[in-house]
Parts: structure tokens; C-alpha cells; sequence
């Protein structure tokens, strides 16, 4: 899966706003619309599964962010290890939502293998032991808040590679 950095890159840098409910112990947990938020993505970082990935084609060992959280004009490096169960082939697409509170900011759809050589990868992708490393420059500019982004990837037929989803909160200064 070559945009498996860029889509952990957008998960964990991107501007978007989630919902919170109480749970039956008064807590606040975070609920994305839809969906139930799945397991914590292993490792260091912000990100949780949408929903239970033991059906995803992209097997995801661990996602490690450097600083963790992000940190405005800093670069965020990213390093994540993981296996494909399969091939990732042409017409692979990824649907990103970026969200700052309730607001949408971005809601796209990107083709998987136009993006690959940001990643260093070439399509296809070939099924086996992947070993990822990216450095992303986060804006300094990001407006204080709270931000939440979805990167929901599947093949051409549709079979789930992986959804990812983060919430990250920038603070004044």
C-alpha cells in the first residue's frame, strides 16, 4: 500500500473536528458519524482503526510519530511497519475528511497509485512485509483547535485496505 505514510501522514497532521458522547461511566469518548472508532493504531501516535481492521488488506504492526502529538511548525516524521495481505493494484482510492470541530474543511478522494511516488513506492504494491518512513512539514500557521481526519483506503472491488482516524489538538503559542 504505497499512500499507507501519506495516509498516516494526513491522519495524524490533518485539521478536522470529531464528535464526543458520555459513556455509561461519564466519560467522553470519541465517536466518529457512522461508525464506531476501533482499536488504537499500535505504537506511538494519536490514530485509531474506524472499525475492527482483522478484515483490512494492510495489516499495520506499528506507526511511531516524531514529535507525538504534532507540533506546528515542526517536521513530523513518521516511521510504520506492516504487512499486506495482497497485491494493491490500479484503481485503489482513498477517501480523506478533514474536520475542525463540526466543520468539513476537506472531504476528497484520492486515486492510491497516482500518489504513490510521494511515498517512494510504485504501484502495484506488491503483498508482503512493508517498511515505511516519511517526514511531513506541519505548518506553523495551523489555527489553534481541535481537528479530526478520517483516511478511508479499498481497492478497485472495494475490499478494505485499512481507515484510520486521529484527533489532534493544536494549541495557542
Amino acid at each position: 500500500m504505497k499512500l499507507l505514510p501519506i495516509l498516516l501522514a494526513t491522519v495524524a497532521t490533518a485539521n478536522a473536528g470529531s464528535f464526543f458522547q458520555q459513556n455509561g461511566n461519564g466519560l467522553v469518548e470519541f465517536v466518529y458519524p457512522g461508525r464506531n472508532v476501533g482499536p488504537e493504531v499500535p505504537g506511538e501516535n494519536p490514530m485509531h482503526f474506524c472499525a475492527d481492521p482483522s478484515g483490512d488488506l494492510a495489516v499495520i504492526e506499528s506507526v511511531n510519530l516524531l514529535p507525538n502529538p504534532p507540533v506546528p511548525g515542526a517536521t513530523l516524521k513518521i516511521d510504520a511497519t506492516g504487512l499486506l495481505k495482497e497485491t494493491i493494484a490500479e484503481g485503489a482510492m482513498v477517501d480523506i475528511t478533514v474536520k475542525y470541530g463540526l466543520i468539513t474543511l476537506i472531504r476528497e478522494t484520492l486515486d492510491l497509485c497516482e500518489n504513490s511516488g510521494q511515498v517512494d513506492l510504485k504501484c502495484p504494491v506488491e503483498a508482503g512485509k512493508l517498511i515505511l518512513t516519511k517526514s511531513v512539514d506541519i505548518p506553523k500557521q495551523i489555527p489553534p483547535g481541535q481537528y479530526t481526519v478520517t483516511a478511508n483506503a479499498y481497492t478497485a472491488d472495494g475490499v478494505p485496505i485499512t481507515c484510520l482516524t486521529a484527533t489532534v489538538k493544536f494549541n495557542i503559542g
